[in-house]
């Protein structure tokens, strides 16, 4: 299966795994409290299920910038060293690429829209750069597309 590495606490906000509720997730997406783009420098023409893989690498400044912009928009993080980092933390549906978006989270080059993001147990992983493929065998879930 495809994944793709995102750092924390950026990976925490696309899976939000504070909020299980279906409703009130629903409530998030449209309110902006889940995010709901990832931003690249480059496209991809991919669709479908991805892995959200959190990557070892987060620095303070990297915390401290995301954790101002997500106060900003009504979101508390979980404190730095409690993000899980270096594995499989969720799943989430790329459902586009922009190169524009009025998502509060959009501010790159592309945009890779991510919608129906769930939490995954953690499952260590080494990432990559890009997209790469996770088999399923690794994973300590059944995944179900």
């Amino acid at each position: 299966m495809k994944a793709l590495s995102i750092r924390q606490p950026w990976a925490w906000l696309i899976i939000r795994p504070d909020v299980t509720d279906p409703p009130e997730r629903a409530a998030l997406y449209k309110s902006g409290q889940i995010k709901d783009v990832e931003n690249r420098d480059w496209p991809t023409h991919f669709r479908g299920p991805v892995l959200i893989h959190a990557s070892k690498g987060m620095t303070r400044d990297e915390y401290g910038y995301c954790l101002r912009l997500s106060e900003s928009l009504g979101v508390k993080l979980p404190p730095m060293d409690e993000l899980e980092r270096g594995g499989i933390v969720g799943m989430a549906t790329i459902t586009d690429c922009v190169i524009h978006s009025n998502s509060p989270w959009f501010f790159g080059r592309h945009g890779f829209l991510m919608r129906d993001a769930k939490v995954l147990p953690f499952t260590p992983f080494t990432g990559a750069l890009g997209f790469f493929n996770v088999p399923e065998s690794a994973l300590k879930v059944e995944v179900a597309l």
